[in-house]
């Protein structure tokens, strides 16, 4: 092919890099895939853009619209995905491999769009917690909310993930309202140049929302200030350079690591072999050994199995290697693909070299064996096996990032949960067993070294994404060695590019600035039915004040012989008088409920089209016999779904005849747009 000359993307314009620039080569053959440099670029200016012109126009749009600007930038990488693929073997991997990389990037993306418009509302800061009273009239309150921060999120990421690395940081940095400036690492870099240009090409992003590095960062991080954010992915070593930056230590800059992770699989004690458990554990660490070549971050590195069955657990795992059909990565035949360079495969056959020093024995493969195409960074999977895990301390410490895993036994829980907690901290842990006992007890030990841990067995392993498969709605980081940051876990990740600031005033002034209903503020009385009016036609603050009803002991007693609901309280009115906490019979809560329903419903059909649940509920005061009720049903917020339906939240207050609240709780409902 063509060698390909990469550009990037400053201050809206695409820029070629100074001076010479550096070659990429392929991973199938060594040819020379692109160049790229960054040389002559002003990464002083490329902040200031950023913080001056990205951070404002995103700023300006609520969380709604930025989802709706990832729905499209997700779409966009779908329909284009093709042009990905083309590029995609020269960075050795498959095209299942691509599936991860490419599908997977656009997947986040329009996972994050979903998330953001079901679960954000729509406005400009997100409150976070619930209303603080702080003084005995409720007219000063606290509230704790989240906004933006105002500078950039400086993305430098790692090599085996050139699209879906870039796009599971822009996601929820871009939903959270920052601008962004990538720096894929150079291996890689033309996937992530050619995903990049296509977001751009959407025509939807606002000007300086993202930017594009492809080659050095150059003096970048003399600028950042305490606004900005740097999120990281890759060597331990390296991040451990950049976090100490002076800049970055003097200006307290948030850092987000994901590093190195000694991942490991359990097997339980109860999968013997010939149990499903036996055979999912199998399948599951050859597939981590082999997809993407073994260089994803969550790779099972250490196999642990009950020392009675780590025979039959290094038998069956060398027979499926021995299967694997290795080579170019263009050919559907190709299990196995290639490492990304020849450089990288250099660094696995000596980590795997510093394996066998410290303790461990290679039983399949042969790393210094030239396999694939000639000149290219093939090379064979290994396993290695550490009879006594405990004096082998390299299987603990070096970590292979390719196809190579250690097998080591474990004597009981216990010192599995030891041996597990030994990496120091990983990012994915599963374990194999359909015993829930043996489940709890392993969880519980090892859950603290952890950022996210599998129980895998007969019930959920057809269907399970797998222990290496990092989700959008979930948390992908973990402790210790793993970097100590988490990113996605989707609005968790949102709320790592905002600020928490806790705001002291009235219930007003708190709604006005978060632009959101909250109790005891500011209230719009309507004359047309809230029900009978679309999405778009209601405003935040909206309310409908129902007629009131009065609550009889036979409405109790019917109420209970419907339901079946005898409870004391409502029905023996001595037993009720000497609580403590009524004062002779009460209505029954659901009671409450059902008739506050009645008198705030609508009967018709459109725009509510039904009622998808209730938050937050909470029963205040006691309602007596003879005591009336009436509602008050306020517009809180409203998230968009799709082209079709919404969901509006709706703060209902029940009040009885002495305005005392009764309950409260939102409800939730499904409408049109």
């Amino acid at each position: 092919m063509k060698t390909i000359e990469l550009m990037n993307y400053a201050r809206g314009e695409w820029v070629c890099g100074a001076g010479d620039l550096r070659p990429i080569p392929s991973a199938i053959d060594g040819s020379e895939v692109a160049r790229t440099g960054s040389d002559g670029l002003d990464f002083k200016a490329m902040l200031d853009h950023a913080r001056k012109v990205g951070g404002p126009a995103l700023r300006a749009m609520t969380f709604h619209e930025r989802a709706w600007m990832l729905k499209s930038l997700g779409l966009a990488i779908m329909e284009r995905k093709e042009e990905l693929y083309a590029l995609n073997p020269h960075s050795g991997a498959t095209r299942k491999d691509g599936w991860i990389d490419i599908d997977g990037g656009a997947l986040t993306l329009l996972s994050y769009s979903s998330k953001g418009r079901k679960e954000l509302p729509d406005a400009k800061v997100l409150l976070d917690g619930a209303l603080e009273p702080l003084s005995k009239e409720g007219n000063f309150v606290g509230q704790h909310i989240l906004s933006p921060m105002q500078g950039a999120a400086v993305h430098i990421n790692a090599f085996n993930f050139p699209v879906w690395g870039m796009l599971e940081k822009m996601a929820p940095t871009l939903l959270a309202g920052m601008p962004c400036i990538v720096k894929p690492a150079t291996a890689t870099s033309y996937l992530t140049e050619a995903a990049f240009r296509i977001l751009i090409e959407t025509g939807v992003l606002p000007d300086g929302a993202v930017q594009l590095i492809v080659g050095g960062v150059g003096d970048l991080f003399e600028h950042l200030n305490g606004q900005d954010i740097v999120s990281f992915t890759g060597s331990a070593q390296t991040a451990g350079k950049l976090k100490n930056h002076p800049t970055v230590l003097r200006e307290s800059v948030r850092f987000i690591a994901e590093q190195d992770s000694l991942n490991a699989s359990m097997l339980g004690l109860d999968a013997a072999p010939g149990t499903p458990e036996f055979d999912l554990f199998i399948r599951e660490v050859v597939t981590e050994m082999t997809v993407k070549a073994g260089q994803k971050c969550t790779a099972i590195r250490r196999v642990m199995a009950p020392a009675e069955h780590l025979d039959a657990v290094e038998k069956a795992i060398r027979e499926k290697l021995a299967a694997m059909t290795i080579g170019d990565p263009r050919e559907k035949e190709t299990q196995l693909g290639c490492l990304v360079s020849r450089s990288q495969r250099d660094d696995v056959r000596a980590k795997v070299a510093e394996l066998v020093a410290g303790g461990a024995r290679i039983v399949h493969g042969d790393p210094e064996a030239e396999v694939g195409p000639e000149g290219g960074a093939a090379i064979s999977p290994v396993l290695l096996r550490a009879d006594d895990p405990w004096s082998a301390d390299a299987v603990h410490d070096v970590e292979a990032f390719g196809p190579v895993a250690t097998v080591m036994p474990y004597q009981d829980v216990e010192d599995a949960i030891a041996l597990a907690n030994r990496g120091q901290g990983s990012l994915a842990l599963s374990l194999f067993s359909n015993d829930r006992e043996l489940a709890g007890r392993f969880i519980r030990g090892a859950a603290a070294f952890h950022g996210r841990m599998l129980v895998i067995n007969r019930h959920n392993g057809r269907e399970s994404t797998g222990h290496g498969s990092p989700l959008p709605v979930l948390v992908h980081g973990g402790p210790g060695r793993a970097g100590g940051s988490e990113e996605m876990g989707g609005i968790r990740g949102v709320k790592h590019y905002m600020q928490r600031t806790a705001i002291q005033s009235t219930p007003d002034m708190i709604a006005a600035i978060s632009d959101q209903y909250v109790p005891g503020g500011p209230k719009r009385l309507i004359d047309t039915h809230p029900f009978r009016l679309k999405m778009s036609e209601l405003e935040i603050g909206d309310t409908l004040k129902t007629e009131s009803r009065t609550v009889t002991v036979e409405d109790i007693e019917h109420f209970a012989e419907f339901t079946g609901d005898n409870f004391y309280a409502h029905m023996d009115e001595e037993a009720a008088k000497a609580s403590p906490i009524f004062e002779g019979r009460v209505a029954h809560g659901y009671l409450i409920l059902s008739f506050a329903a009645g008198l705030f419903v609508h009967p018709d059909p459109g725009p509510v089209l039904a009622n998808t649940g209730l938050e937050n509920l909470r029963f205040l005061t006691p309602l007596y016999p003879g005591d009336s009720m009436r509602v008050e049903l306020t517009v809180r917020s409203k998230s968009i779904k799709s082209d079709e339906t919404g969901v509006v939240k709706w703060a209902v207050e029940i009040f009885n005849q002495k305005d005392e609240m009764v309950a409260t709780y939102d409800l939730l409902t499904e409408n049109t747009p």
